[in-house]
C-alpha cells in the first residue's frame, strides 16, 4: 500500500538528467525522507574545495574528512528547527537577522540570547550577526576574563602574584591557546608546575646531606670524574710490572712515540701525548704529583688543591684515590636522582618563595569560574555555526542534491569542484577541477569520455604546486600535447604557471572528428617520410665517416676501395626504373578505370559520388565520435578526487560549448612586410596543377557532353551509292537528255 505520507517532491530536468528540486524551506524540512537513490552526490571530501573550510568542518560531524548525506540531512533539520523563515535559508545571506530565529522552542531562545551576548561582546549595536563578525572568534572573546574553555590567561585575574606565576607556567612548562587568542594554561599545565616545584624543593632537601666538600663538592666531584678513568689505568699499569718486571717496557711510555713526533711543535700535540700514561708506573704503585704527564699535569693540580687529604701528599695510592671517589658516590646518585629540572631556572630561593604563597588553590579556582561558563561559550559557539550554515548551507545543496551551480554557468556562483580557469593555445578553458590523487584519475579518467588535459602548477606567490584536469570542449588538438606550458588563474584571481603533463585524447567536436582520418593519414605518411630521410641522412653520414675514416689510415688505398665498394650496377638500376614505371603504370591503369566507370555521370552525380566516399572514410569516426560527445561525464572525474557521485554528470555537446571558449580575430586586411611569401617552385606548382586540372576538364567535357545534360547529334556519313547495271545506267542518260515529257490531256466525256 502507498504511504499517503510520503512527501511530494519536485523534479526538473538539468544537464540532461532527471534530479530532485530543493527550492523551498518545506523541502528542507523533508530532506530527510529523500530517498538516497536519487541524491546526485552520496559523500564528497573536506578538502580541495572552493568553499568555506569552517563550514565543512562543522558539517563533518564524525571528522572522517567527508561529508555525508546523513551529515546533511542533520544540518538541514537543525537549520528548520531554530529558523522560522525557513525559504531564507536557501537565499544564502551573508547575515543573520536575529528576527528570523525561531524563540518559540528552548534552542531558538538560547540562540538568540546568545547571538546578543556575541553583539555585546563586539561592541555593535544592531540586529543581525553578519558572517564577518564571527570570521574570527577570538574577537568575541578579545579581553574577556573568563569563556567558558577551562584556560585562564594573565586576563583572568587583578593579582600580580598569580599573574605571574601563570608567566612562569607558560614559559617552564608550556601554553595553550585561549579562545580570546592568547596563550594561557590549564588545569593540567598548572598542576604539573606545582608537582616539579615540589619535587626540585624535595630533592634539594635530600642533597644537603650527600656534600662531602661542602659548597665545593661539585667541583671536586668534577676535577675527581675528569682524571678518575686515567688515574685506575695507572693503578693497573703497576700492578703488571708489580706482577712481572719484564712487563715495565710495554706498559710505560713507548719512546719510539715519542721520537716520532718530536721533530714538530710538540705543544701541537697535545691529543697524541694524552694518549700516553698518565705517569710512568712502578712497582711501588703510588701516583706521585711531581712527575705527571704535561697533557694532564693541570687536571692532576686540580684534584690536589681541592681535596684536602691530598694537600700535603707527595703522591698518592690506589686506596687512597679510591677512598675519595667512594666518598663522591652518594652525591652523584642524589645528582641522578634530581627530579623538578622544569623549574630549576627559577632557582631554589624562589621556588621555596613560591611554594610558600601557595598560589596553586588560587589558579585552580580561576580555572573553575572558566569552566561555568561553558554552557555560555558553547552557545555562542553555536551562534557562530548557525551564521555559518545560515550563509553556505544553499550553496553546499546546489553542489549536492542538484549541481545546479556548475550548470547554471553564473561566473558569481561556480561550482565548489571548479579550481579556476586554463589559458592555452589560444583558449580558455572554464572547467578545472584539482587533482588530489594522479594515480586514481589515470585509471578514471578514460570513463569520462572528455578530452583532458593535465597540467602542474606552480605559483611563485604562494611557493606552492597543484596539478589540475582541464576539460577542452573546444578548438584545434594540434597544439595539445605534455610540455605546453599556459597560465592558470584560480578562484581567487592568482595566476600560477601551467605545463601540460598528460593528455586523454578524445573526441572534442564532431568536426573535429570528421577530419581526423585524414590528419591521421597525413601525419603517417609525414612520419614515414622524416623517417625514411632521417634513415637516408644517417647512411649517408655513415658513408661518409667510413671513407672519411679510412682516406685517414689509407689515403689511396681507401679510395680506391671506397670506390669499388660501391659500384654502378646498370642491371639494378635498370630493375629499379622498370619498377618504378610499372608502379606508375598501375596507377595509371586504375585510374583509367576509374574514369571510365565514371564516364558519362552528370554533374550532381559526382557530388553525391565524393559525399558518399567522404563519408565511407569519416563515417565511423563521426558516429564515434558523437556517441562519445553526448556521454561525456564528469563524474568520474570527481570521483577519483574522492567524491561519490550517484548520478551522471553529463556534460554534452551544446552544453561544452559553454566551457571553453576560443579567440576570434576580426578580419583585417593589413599588409605585414615579414610576411613569408612562398618559393616560386611552389608557385609554379600551383599553376601546373591548375593548367592541368582546367585541360582534363576541357578534354573531358569535349568528348562527354552529357556531363553537362547535352545531348550531341549523331554524325551522319554519306554513303556511297552501289554501281548500276549498264543497261541501266544508259536508260537513266537518256531520260535525263529527254525533254520534259508534257502533261496528258485528260479524256472527254463525249
Amino acid at each position: 500500500m502507498e504511504d499517503k505520507n510520503k512527501y511530494n517532491w519536485q523534479y526538473c530536468s538539468v544537464g540532461g538528467v532527471v534530479r530532485v528540486k530543493v527550492s523551498s524551506g518545506e523541502d528542507l524540512a523533508h530532506l530527510g525522507e529523500l530517498d538516497q537513490k536519487l541524491w546526485t552526490v552520496l559523500s564528497l571530501p573536506t578538502k580541495g574545495l572552493e568553499f568555506d573550510s569552517k563550514t565543512l568542518e562543522l558539517l563533518d560531524a564524525d571528522g572522517d574528512g567527508k561529508i555525508r548525506v546523513p551529515e546533511v540531512v542533520s544540518a538541514a533539520e537543525w537549520l528548520t528547527t531554530v529558523i522560522k523563515d525557513r525559504n531564507s535559508i536557501l537565499e544564502g545571506r551573508k547575515a543573520l537577522p536575529l528576527a528570523v530565529i525561531d524563540t518559540g522552542n528552548e534552542a531558538g531562545q538560547k540562540l538568540y540570547d546568545s547571538a546578543k551576548r556575541v553583539l555585546e561582546y563586539l561592541g555593535l549595536e544592531k540586529e543581525e550577526v553578519a558572517l564577518a563578525d564571527i570570521e574570527d572568534t577570538t574577537k568575541i572573546f578579545a579581553g574577556t576574563k573568563f569563556n567558558g574553555d577551562g584556560v585562564i590567561t594573565a586576563v583572568s585575574t587583578d593579582d600580580e602574584n598569580l599573574k605571574k606565576t601563570i608567566g612562569q607556567i607558560i614559559e617552564l612548562i608550556g601554553q595553550v591557546e585561549d579562545r580570546s587568542g592568547e596563550p594561557g594554561v590549564n588545569a593540567e599545565l598548572i598542576e604539573q608546575f606545582f608537582a616539579a616545584a615540589e619535587a626540585y624543593a624535595a630533592w634539594q632537601a635530600a642533597g644537603a646531606e650527600v656534600l662531602p666538600y661542602g659548597a665545593d663538592t661539585e667541583a671536586v666531584n668534577a676535577a675527581v670524574e675528569a682524571v678518575n678513568a686515567k688515574v685506575r689505568d695507572f693503578f693497573m699499569r703497576c700492578k703488571l710490572i708489580a706482577f712481572d718486571d719484564a712487563a715495565a717496557p710495554a706498559v710505560d711510555v713507548d719512546v719510539e712515540k715519542i721520537v716520532a713526533i718530536a721533530g714538530g711543535n710538540l705543544a701541537d700535540q697535545a691529543a697524541e701525548i694524552a694518549e700516553y700514561p698518565i705517569a710512568r708506573p712502578c712497582k711501588e704503585q703510588v701516583l706521585p704529583f711531581t712527575g705527571i704527564n704535561p697533557a694532564w699535569k693541570a687536571a692532576v693540580d686540580t684534584v690536589k688543591a681541592l681535596v684536602p687529604a691530598f694537600a700535603d701528599k707527595k703522591g698518592v695510592t690506589e686506596a687512597e684515590w679510591e677512598a675519595v671517589v667512594a666518598g663522591l658516590a652518594p652525591y652523584n646518585e642524589w645528582k641522578a636522582a634530581k627530579a623538578g629540572a622544569e623549574v630549576e631556572p627559577l632557582g631554589l630561593d624562589e621556588v621555596k618563595a613560591l611554594l610558600a604563597a601557595d598560589s596553586k588553590p588560587a589558579l585552580l579556582a580561576l580555572i573553575e569560574s572558566d569552566k561555568a561558563l561553558e554552557e555560555e561559550a558553547s552557545g555562542i559557539d553555536e551562534v557562530c555555526k548557525l551564521v555559518r550554515y545560515y550563509a553556505n548551507f544553499s550553496k553546499l545543496l546546489n553542489n549536492y542534491v542538484i549541481l545546479s551551480d556548475f550548470y547554471t554557468r553564473d561566473p558569481e556562483k561556480l561550482a565548489v569542484f571548479e579550481a579556476g580557469k586554463l589559458y592555452i593555445d589560444e583558449r580558455c578553458c572554464d572547467l578545472c577541477v584539482r587533482v588530489e590523487d594522479m594515480g586514481k584519475h589515470a585509471d578514471m579518467a578514460g570513463l569520462s569520455n572528455m578530452f583532458l588535459i593535465y597540467c602542474t602548477c606552480t605559483s611563485k606567490v604562494k611557493a606552492e604546486t597543484m596539478n589540475i584536469a582541464a576539460v577542452m570542449t573546444a578548438g584545434s588538438i594540434r597544439n595539445l600535447r605534455p610540455g605546453v606550458n599556459g597560465v592558470f588563474y584560480d578562484r581567487d584571481g592568482q595566476d600560477w604557471d601551467a605545463v601540460i603533463t598528460k593528455v586523454v585524447d578524445n573526441p572534442i567536436s564532431v568536426r573535429q572528428a570528421f577530419w581526423s582520418p585524414y590528419r591521421k593519414f597525413g601525419k603517417f605518411i609525414s612520419d614515414k617520410i622524416n623517417k625514411s630521410a632521417a634513415d637516408k641522412d644517417a647512411k649517408g653520414m655513415s658513408t661518409l665517416s667510413n671513407i672519411s675514416d679510412s682516406a685517414t689510415n689509407k689515403p689511396t688505398e681507401g679510395v680506391n676501395a671506397a670506390a669499388k665498394a660501391a659500384p654502378f650496377d646498370v642491371a639494378k638500376f635498370a630493375g629499379i626504373a622498370a619498377m618504378v614505371t610499372m608502379a606508375v603504370a598501375a596507377v595509371a591503369g586504375v585510374l583509367t578505370m576509374i574514369l571510365k566507370a565514371l564516364k558519362g555521370l552528370v554533374w550532381w552525380k559526382w557530388l553525391i559520388l565524393i559525399a558518399v566516399l567522404m563519408l565511407i572514410i569519416s563515417g565511423p569516426a563521426c558516429f564515434i565520435a558523437w556517441r562519445k560527445l553526448r556521454k561525456r561525464n564528469l563524474g568520474p572525474v570527481l570521483n577519483a578526487n574522492g567524491w561519490a557521485i550517484n548520478s551522471a554528470v553529463l556534460v554534452n555537446i551544446l552544453f561544452g560549448k559553454t566551457l571553453t571558449s576560443v579567440a576570434k580575430y576580426p578580419k583585417v586586411h593589413v599588409a605585414d612586410p615579414y610576411s613569408m611569401r612562398p618559393p616560386l617552385w611552389k608557385r609554379l606548382l600551383r599553376w601546373l596543377i591548375f593548367l592541368l586540372v582546367v585541360a582534363f576538364a576541357v578534354g573531358y567535357f569535349t568528348n562527354n557532353l552529357k556531363f553537362m545534360g547535352i545531348e550531341r547529334k549523331p554524325k551522319v556519313e554519306k554513303v556511297a551509292e552501289p554501281v548500276a547495271e549498264p543497261e541501266a545506267a544508259a536508260a537513266a542518260v537518256a531520260a535525263e537528255a529527254a525533254p520534259e515529257a508534257a502533261p496528258a490531256e485528260a479524256p472527254s466525256e463525249e
